[in-house]
């Protein structure tokens, strides 16, 4: 029902296509395509902590534990991969559907054990777990001496 108002609205159907142009045409420079610039932020994550533990969730559908590369380092967590098509370019028309590499960076919360993160894949989504260190530095007060000037 809704597929049908779009193709009757001239306006939508006009932004589809130039979308569709503008992709093709960045694609042929080998620079990001405009599908790329609204995927930012892909995969979609979640990220929850308790006490004793912090956990980032994201989903990647249509990937396999093998398309994605995980690693911590300096209290960043990086989720990086790629996302094959199953055809040749040629063989689709129009398609909002995201293909090609991806890298997402969080920035870990102090106290997280990085040493002792573990993940977990099920159905296309990436469950990543690191504990909480029981102590937890959020941070020191710097004294400040007086001094003299020369």
């Amino acid at each position: 029902m809704l597929l049908d108002q779009e193709d009757r609205n001239p306006f939508l159907s006009l932004r589809r296509e130039m979308d569709r142009m503008f992709d093709d045409v960045l694609r042929g420079f080998g620079g990001p395509s405009m599908m790329m610039s609204r995927m930012t932020s892909w995969p979609s994550v979640e990220v929850s902590e308790t006490d004793s533990e912090f956990r980032i969730i994201a989903e990647v559908p249509g990937l396999n534990e093998k398309d994605i590369e995980l690693t911590v380092d300096d209290g960043m967590l990086c989720i990086r991969g790629e996302r094959r098509s199953e055809s040749e370019a040629k063989d689709r028309g129009y398609s909002e559907r995201f293909y090609g590499r991806f890298e997402r960076r969080i920035a870990l919360p102090s106290g997280a054990e990085e040493d002792k993160a573990s993940a977990r894949f099920e159905e296309g989504v990436l469950t990543v777990t690191i504990p909480r260190s029981a102590e937890v530095v959020r941070g020191r007060r710097i004294p400040i001496s007086a001094g003299t000037r020369h």
